[in-house]
C-alpha cells in the first residue's frame, strides 16, 4: 500500500501542477463527513500542513491516495464508524436494557400513538448533548469539575450522589435483563449469567485501557442495529407508521402520560452528561494532545458529526422497538410487558424464532455497551468532586478511588439481582430520581453553555440554545407529569 501511494504521488505530480486543498475542498473530493477526513490525518494515512493562517492544506496527489483507501462504500462505512467517538458510544448507550424494556413495554400497550415521540425528542437530544460535549472540550474537564467551579461542593456532592444511586439501580437491572437474555437462548443459569457479565465487564473496564476499551465499546454499537433488523421483519405498513411518525396522538388518560414521561425521562438521563463531558476530555487526551486553544474551534465541529451519528442512532432504534412492539404484541392484544426479556419471549411464537433471538442478543449486547458506562459515568463525577486521579487511560494504582467507585457500583447492582428487589419497581424509582437530577443539571448545562466568560467563542449556537431551554421546559412537565399520575 506504501509503494502504491508513493506511485500515484509521483505520477500525480509529474502530470499536474501542485495545488492545495483546504480540508472541506478534500473533503467535498472525497464525499466524506469532515470528521472522517480529519481522522485519515490523525491516523497518518493522507499528509498534510499547516498554512500560515493555521488551516490544514492537503496536496491535490492525497485525493487519489484517499481514493483508493475509502475503496468500496462498504469500506467508506466502516472508516466512518471507526472515525467517530464518545457521542456514538453515548448514544448507542441510551438504549440500554431497561430502556429497551421501557420502549417495549409502551410499543405493546399504546401500539403505534407513541411513536411520534423518537422525532420530537430528537432535536432535543441533540442540543443537550452537544452542550455537554462542547463544555468537556472547551473547558477540558468533566461536567462535576466545572460545576463545583460555580456551586457549592455540598450541592454538587447531592447531585451526584442521586446520580450514582439512580445508576447503580439501572445497572442492576441491565445485569438482570442480560443473565435473563442469556438463560433464554444458552440455558446458562440466570445466577451464573449474571456474575459472569458484571466480572467481565469490570475487568475489561479496569484493566483494558481506554484506546483500546473505547474501540470495543464502539463497535458494541452495531449490536443496537438488531432492533432495527427486527423491526423490518414484521413487515409493518409504512403509510400507516409513517402517519403515526410525527403528528403527535396525545391521550390525556393517566397510562399515557406516565408512558410519555417514562419515555422521556429514559432518553434524557444525567449519565449522558456526564460521560459525554468526560469521553470528549479522554478523546482530546489521546487524540489531540490534551488542551490546545487552536484545536477547540476543529473539535467542537468534529463533535457534532459525533453527537448526531449517537443520537440519531439511538432515536432510530426507539422507533423500530416501538414499531415491532406495537406490530407484534399490540396488534395481538398482549398489552402487558414489564421487560425487555418478557417482550423477546412474547415476540417468539408471533414473529417467529430470529425476531426473538435478535430481541435477545441485542438485550445482552446493548447491556456490554451500557452497563461500563453507567458505571464510568458516576466514577467520573464523584473522582472530579472530590479531585481524584482519574480515567479509563490511566493504570488502577493512579487512579484507585476512580477505578474503585467503578467495582463497587457493579458489585452493588449485581447483588439486587440476589436481595429479592423487584427490578421494575427499582427501575421505576430510578426513572423519578433521573428525573429530579436532570431538571436543574439541564438548567446549569444550558446557562454554563451560553456563558461566555466560560465557553469563550464556543458559546451554544442559536439552534442548540431554543432546544435546550425546551428540554427544560419539558423535563419540568415531565417531573409534574409524574407527580400527577402518582396522586391522582
Amino acid at each position: 500500500m506504501d509503494e502504491l501511494k508513493k506511485e500515484i504521488k509521483t505520477t500525480s505530480q509529474q502530470n499536474l501542477p501542485e495545488k492545495m486543498l483546504t480540508l472541506s475542498e478534500f473533503r467535498r473530493e472525497l464525499g466524506i463527513p469532515l470528521v472522517l477526513a480529519k481522522k485519515l490525518i490523525i491516523w497518518g494515512e493522507i499528509e498534510a500542513v499547516k498554512a500560515i493562517d493555521g488551516t490544514l492544506r492537503i496536496a491535490a496527489p492525497e485525493v487519489a491516495v484517499a481514493k483508493i483507501l475509502i475503496g468500496t462504500p462498504i469500506k467508506k462505512s466502516y472508516l466512518f464508524v471507526r472515525a467517530l467517538g464518545p457521542g456514538l458510544i453515548t448514544g448507542a448507550s441510551d438504549d440500554d436494557p431497561g430502556g429497551i424494556g421501557t420502549y417495549s413495554a409502551v410499543g405493546a400497550k399504546f401500539g403505534l400513538s407513541i411513536l411520534w415521540m423518537a422525532a420530537w425528542l430528537l432535536p432535543m437530544m441533540l442540543a443537550i448533548q452537544e452542550t455537554c460535549a462542547r463544555i468537556g472540550i472547551v473547558t477540558n474537564k468533566g461536567l462535576a469539575a466545572v460545576l463545583k467551579k460555580y456551586f457549592k461542593k455540598r450541592t454538587v456532592m447531592s447531585a451526584v450522589l442521586l446520580l450514582m444511586i439512580a445508576n447503580v439501580v439501572n445497572i442492576g437491572a441491565d445485569l438482570g435483563a442480560m443473565a435473563a437474555s442469556l438463560k433464554m437462548v444458552s440455558g446458562i443459569s440466570y445466577g451464573v449469567g449474571a456474575i459472569f457479565f458484571a466480572v467481565a465487564i469490570i475487568l475489561l473496564e479496569v484493566f483494558v485501557k481506554y484506546h483500546t476499551y473505547v474501540k470495543f465499546l464502539k463497535w458494541l454499537t452495531l449490536s443496537v442495529f438488531a432492533y432495527i433488523v427486527a423491526g423490518f421483519m414484521t413487515h409493518p405498513n409504512w403509510s400507516i407508521v409513517f402517519k403515526n411518525s410525527f403528528i403527535p396522538q396525545i391521550s390525556f388518560s393517566k397510562e399515557y402520560i406516565f408512558a410519555m414521561v417514562a419515555v422521556f425521562g429514559t432518553t434524557i438521563t444525567p449519565y449522558l452528561f456526564f460521560w459525554q463531558a468526560s469521553e470528549e476530555v479522554e478523546d482530546g487526551k489521546m487524540n489531540h494532545n490534551g488542551y490546545k486553544k487552536n484545536f477547540v474551534h476543529s473539535r467542537v465541529s468534529n463533535m457534532r458529526t459525533d453527537v448526531n451519528a449517537g443520537m440519531i442512532l439511538a432515536n432510530i432504534v426507539f422507533f423500530f422497538i416501538v414499531l415491532t412492539t406495537a406490530n407484534v404484541l399490540f396488534a395481538n392484544g398482549i398489552t402487558n410487558i414489564d421487560s425487555a426479556q418478557d417482550a423477546a419471549l412474547a415476540l417468539k411464537p408471533l414473529a417467529g424464532e430470529w425476531a426473538f433471538l435478535l430481541f435477545a442478543i441485542g438485550i445482552i449486547g446493548t447491556g456490554l455497551l451500557a452497563v461500563p458506562i453507567l458505571a464510568g459515568s458516576g466514577a467520573y463525577a464523584l473522582s472530579e468532586l472530590m479531585n481524584w486521579n482519574n480515567g479509563l487511560e490511566e493504570k488502577f494504582s493512579k487512579a484507585r478511588g476512580f477505578y474503585l467507585v467503578i467495582i463497587f457500583s457493579i458489585f452493588v447492582g449485581l447483588a439486587m439481582n440476589f436481595l429479592g428487589i423487584n427490578p421494575i419497581a427499582a427501575l421505576y424509582w430510578s426513572a423519578f430520581l433521573n428525573g429530579v437530577i436532570a431538571f436543574p443539571l439541564l438548567a446549569i448545562i444550558m446557562k454554563i453553555g451560553g456563558d461566555k466568560k466560560i465557553m469563550g467563542s464556543e458559546t451554544n449556537p442559536l439552534w442548540v440554545k431554543i432546544f435546550g431551554w425546551l428540554a427544560v421546559v419539558v423535563m419540568a412537565l415531565a417531573l409534574v407529569g409524574m407527580i400527577i399520575v402518582n396522586v391522582i
